[in-house]
């Protein structure tokens, strides 16, 4: 089987979630129809692509296809009060958040290029925002039976840095990891985070106790893209 490593990595800048998602289908759907092709033709004609997104949305809370809406803390009324939205979208997970200041990553990857193991798959997107936090000497972790990266797991003070969603179709990825870089953090108090009820939520501004400005922000979408062709053994 020809195998496909190489990852085109596109900047969106700050896009509407809804714009995003429907990017995100596209260039899904654009991998499965490749794949449905080789199959048809019983041959490998066509390598299959693998993107990544970086984007930033406005203020929006997002509930999974396996969320709980009780999740959600606060009405319509208070939503406009806030300048947020509300919807609900198909990756998996319950409700989060997202936001100015927050860096989201959207891998689109065939799998099948690299390890069709979705568990694998998730464990990878944590190893990579776990090697960004090691460049700020911060020890990211994993809490067990609990997605994302995590800060003193298993303690009390136990805090979330990144929440992982993603969904797949035929082992084509889409969604992905939210990095709290330094985003409002007032916002997750309209929400039962992940609807976990027991844990905080924090980010790097918050743990280095500074603003993470913009041209730092860049920086940052750089190491996460070092680390993901490193731990996903893939190239540009």
């Amino acid at each position: 089987m020809k195998k496909n490593k190489k990852i085109e990595f596109r900047d969106l800048g700050i896009l509407e979630y809804t714009e995003a998602f429907e990017m995100q289908e596209k260039l899904m759907q654009k991998i499965i129809d490749k794949k449905t092709k080789n199959c048809a033709q019983e041959k490998e004609t066509e390598f299959l692509p693998n993107y990544f997104l970086f984007v930033e949305h406005p203020h929006i809370y997002t509930l999974g296809k396996s969320g709980n809406e009780k999740n959600m803390l606060v009405n319509s009324d208070k939503l406009k009060e806030i300048g947020a939205r509300y919807i609900r979208t198909n990756r998996g997970g319950d409700i989060t958040y997202h936001g100015y200041g927050q860096i989201v990553g959207y891998p689109i990857l065939d799998l099948d290029n690299f390890t069709p193991d979705i568990r694998l798959y998730m464990r990878n997107l944590e190893e990579v925002i776990i090697r960004v936090l090691a460049d700020y000497s911060i020890t990211g972790t994993r809490s067990e039976g609990e997605t994302g990266v995590w800060l003193d797991a298993g303690k009390p003070y136990a805090r979330k840095i990144c929440a992982l969603g993603v969904r797949t179709s035929k082992w084509v990825t889409m969604h992905g990891f939210a990095f709290n870089v330094d985003p409002d953090i007032k916002y997750f108090e309209y929400i039962i985070p992940c609807g976990i009820k027991d844990k905080a939520v924090t980010s790097l501004g918050r743990e280095l106790e500074r603003k993470i400005l913009p041209p730092e922000r860049e920086k940052i979408k750089e190491k996460i893209k070092r680390y993901f062709l490193e731990v996903f053994h893939a190239s540009l």
